[in-house]
């Protein structure tokens, strides 16, 4: 399986930026994505997740800002993070993350925890 982040760059403060994660889930069921983010000198955290039964789940920084979402797309399962009114703070690297099982029954009901990650897009908010 294959995550693969685009969307990242520079932007000021109070403007948008879209990122896309495509799944390339090789056989497996996506149970759920997530993104996560690690600033400098930080720890790596949860920015928003969606399970496959749509439910979504943001962090407290994210919410009422970001949004996440999902296209099916020739069956590459593409994730969107829509991120508005964009802070400094929100100056990151951003990872997408997927929950994969080999069955989609086997799927967690609840706490997504990836077992594959994308390899990061950089976002740079400027005041």
């Amino acid at each position: 399986a294959q995550l693969a982040e685009s969307g990242g760059g520079s932007e000021e403060a109070g403007g948008s930026l879209k990122l896309s994660c495509v799944v390339s889930p090789d056989g497996f069921a996506i149970c759920g994505v997530g993104w996560y983010r690690q600033a400098p000198g930080q720890g790596r955290g949860l920015v928003a997740t969606i399970h496959s039964d749509g439910t979504t789940n943001y962090a407290d920084t994210s919410k009422g800002r970001f949004s996440i979402s999902q296209v099916d797309v020739n069956k590459n399962n593409t994730f969107f993070l829509q991120m508005n009114s964009l802070k400094t703070e929100d100056t990151a690297v951003y990872y997408c993350a997927a929950v994969l099982r080999r069955f989609a029954f086997q799927c967690p009901t609840k706490d997504l925890v990836p077992n594959y990650w994308g390899q990061g897009t950089q976002v740079t908010v400027s005041s």
